[in-house]
């Protein structure tokens, strides 16, 4: 019995066509990682408490004036709209002393801020993350809500708590497109 001419080739052009689709396959491969390795910006977060509030007598508190100090020198710190990578949105609570905090470097942006619930900090996370991927955002939060946030931002487990009369602190959340989160913290 012999063997038509036509299969004999379709053996032979097999595997070299195998060899062509899998170093076509390896190209696509690379190419797509080199593009989001090029493409993939992180996204910033900046996590702060609301600065000195007023102790007593008010339900909802402003700023006493190592507050406002304070308020001042955080939109010294990220004020400058020239900078290619400023602040591109800014969250706050409905608080006075939150707004208070934020409203400086808002007026020097020529931001709005969002005020937002920080009840859920894994549902404020999600939105942030989604809807600023690649940005930078400031969010002025309270003793009880900064701690879950930082952990819902940046996936670290036990992030202390903040004492009642620590204001200063910092969070810098850097969440990049592809890895693991980080977390800078400091004193301003």
């Amino acid at each position: 019995m012999s063997i038509p001419a036509n299969l004999q080739r379709r053996a032979f052009l097999a595997p070299i066509g195998l060899a062509a689709l899998t170093w076509i396959a390896g190209v696509v491969v690379l190419l797509t990682a080199g593009w989001l390795l090029v493409t993939a910006k992180s996204t910033t977060i900046v996590v702060v408490r609301h600065a000195e509030k007023v102790m007593e007598g008010a339900t909802d508190p402003g700023l006493t004036d190592a507050g406002l100090a304070r308020a001042a020198l955080l939109a010294r710190m990220f004020g400058d709209r020239r900078l290619k990578d400023h602040i591109d949105a800014i969250y706050v609570s409905p608080a006075l002393r939150n707004r208070l905090t934020a409203a400086p470097l808002a007026a020097r942006l020529g931001i709005a801020p969002e005020i937002v619930s920080q009840e859920d900090p894994r549902r404020l996370a999600n939105r942030v993350l989604h809807e600023h991927r690649g940005e930078r955002i400031l969010i002025v939060g309270h003793t009880d809500t900064i701690p879950a946030l930082v952990e819902a931002l940046s996936g670290l487990k036990d992030i202390p708590p903040i004492e009642a009369l620590e204001y200063g602190t910092m969070y810098i959340i850097c969440v990049p497109r592809v890895g693991r989160a980080s977390v800078l913290t400091l004193t301003y």
